[in-house]
C-alpha cells in the first residue's frame, strides 16, 4: 500500500529553521503534484505550499510566503519543505499530501489530493 511518511518536525525557537521531508513508498509519486498542509489546534487545515509534478510551479499560503520553500526530488520520491524565520504561529501538525487523483497536475486544486501522511508536529517557542 502506498504511504507518505513525514519527518523533520520538532521544537525550535522563534527565528529558527526546520526542514521537513516527505518520502513516498509503495509506488512512485513523481507523476503527481504534492503539497504541504498544516493544522493548528482549533483551526482548519490550510495549504502551506504546493509544487507541480515537474517541480516548475510552486505556490504558497500567504502567511508563509518568503519564509518557506517547497522542493522535490523525484528520483528519491521525496518532497521537502524548508522553513525559515519560524514564528510561534507556525506551530501546527504538518501533513504531506499527493495529488494522486489527477496526474500531471500543474496548478493547485484541493480536490486532487487523495493520499496523506500521518503528520509531523512542529512547535515554535517564543
Amino acid at each position: 500500500q502506498a504511504q507518505l511518511v513525514e519527518s523533520g518536525g520538532g521544537l525550535v525557537q522563534a527565528g529558527g529553521s526546520l526542514r521537513l521531508s516527505c518520502t513516498a513508498s509503495g509506488r512512485t509519486f513523481s507523476p503527481y503534484a504534492m503539497g504541504w498542509f498544516r493544522q493548528a489546534p482549533g483551526k482548519e487545515r490550510e495549504l502551506v505550499a504546493f509544487i507541480s509534478w515537474d517541480g516548475d510551479n510552486t505556490s504558497y499560503g500567504d502567511s508563509v510566503k518568503g519564509r518557506f520553500t517547497i522542493s522535490r526530488d523525484n528520483a528519491k520520491n521525496t518532497v521537502y519543505l524548508q522553513m525559515n524565520s519560524l514564528k510561534p504561529e507556525d506551530t501546527a501538525v504538518y501533513y504531506c499530501a499527493a495529488a494522486d487523483l489527477s496526474p500531471w497536475g500543474l496548478e493547485y486544486d484541493p480536490a486532487d489530493f487523495g493520499s496523506w501522511g500521518q503528520g509531523t508536529q512542529v512547535t515554535v517557542s517564543s
